[in-house]
């Protein structure tokens, strides 16, 4: 009997292969995300998104806006797909309704904008990054994965710690990686809709989870406008110093240069503001600290094999120069935030 997996895997690209792993990881990407992180022009994009929907591979959506109109496609893992990447990835094949149930999730929940921005935020990332040499982004993890018992684990950790499930729930763990240099970090992703009080106690989860694995990372708090930024920093001072955190904010507006205490630091590039703290002892020398492993297509998301990437020669961090594709304008506020943190992670 003819594979169909067997049959499609001789017309799949490596770029394919990469699409196909972020949508069957990831859940749903636009038109517009996927052409800024993979693709030279819009265009191209179209054409390639369109044939991979007559192989069956993907499967797509387009919601309607309240005020008449439809925004661009939303583009899903359809089931070929879905057992393209497993057998790519040596898993078990997915249940026969697993791009079923994806379509319904993604059509008719209400987190859908939640979901967009976080992924918005890392192919954002990813479009720099195919634009500049010398800049990748070596990892994104969705938050099923970071919630996986020994996701963040070495081999050099106790197998006890093999089973520790983290009680905080990232939006997404990204490894950004410029000239050598390398920025694990976390995403939280606020859409203004969570008391600040929530975002507050997730800062106290990820101090436990540091804790446990003996090392840390950077936090950042995607935040919805200026005026909250503010708000939650003034909460923040009331913390004790737990772990570095960095907000930022997608609001056009200006942050004030007003300080919110010692441990901050204001961002020139980016209305961010960095803390500033001294790392733990822990960082810089063990698992995520100073070693990472290059993506391949249909990578499972995991920083388990690890090394460090030799530096390139690169241009400033900046937006590319007449680009062809269409992004929202958080796209420079989103690059000018990791590239504070990274400065103050080394």
């Amino acid at each position: 009997m003819d594979d169909p997996v067997l049959r499609v895997q001789s017309q799949l690209t490596v770029r394919d292969r990469i699409l196909l792993g972020w949508l069957y990881d990831h859940g749903v990407l636009t038109t517009p995300q996927l052409a800024r992180a993979l693709f030279p022009s819009l265009d191209f994009c179209q054409r390639r998104l369109r044939t991979l929907y007559q192989l069956r591979l993907t499967a797509r959506f387009r919601p309607q806006r309240a005020d008449g109109g439809s925004y661009p496609y939303h583009w899903l893992i359809d089931q070929l797909g879905a057992e393209v990447v497993a057998a790519a990835r040596d898993e078990r094949p997915p249940r026969r309704d697993h791009a079923r149930l994806e379509r319904r999730r993604w059509t008719s929940t209400r987190t859908l904008d939640h979901r967009l921005g976080v992924n918005q935020f890392f192919t954002d990332l990813a479009g720099h990054a195919r634009t500049h040499p010398g800049a990748e982004l070596q990892q994104w993890l969705p938050e099923a994965v970071c919630q996986r018992a020994g996701t963040f684990v070495t081999d050099d950790d106790p197998a006890l710690l093999r089973a520790y499930e983290p009680s905080v729930r990232p939006d997404g763990y990204g490894l950004w990686v410029e000239d050598g240099h390398e920025l694990p970090f976390f995403l939280e992703y606020d859409t203004g809709t969570e008391p600040l009080g929530v975002l507050t106690a997730k800062v106290v989860g990820y101090a436990r989870l540091f804790a446990a694995l003996g090392r840390s990372w950077p936090v950042l708090f995607w935040l919805h406008s200026a005026a909250r930024q503010r708000n939650l920093r003034q909460r923040f001072k009331d913390l004790p110093d737990l772990l570095r955190v960095a907000t930022g904010t997608r609001e056009d507006s200006p942050v004030p240069p007003a300080r919110s205490g010692p441990a901050w630091d204001r961002a020139s590039a980016a209305d961010c503001q960095v803390s500033d703290q001294e790392r733990s002892p822990g960082q810089g020398s063990g698992a995520l600290g100073s070693q990472q492993s290059r993506q391949t297509p249909f990578a499972k998301g995991h920083p388990r094999s690890l090394r460090r990437q030799p530096a390139r020669r690169r241009p400033p961090l900046s937006e590319p120069a007449g680009r062809v594709v269409p992004t929202i304008r958080t796209a420079p506020r989103a690059l000018a935030v990791v590239a504070s943190l990274l400065r103050v992670h080394h």
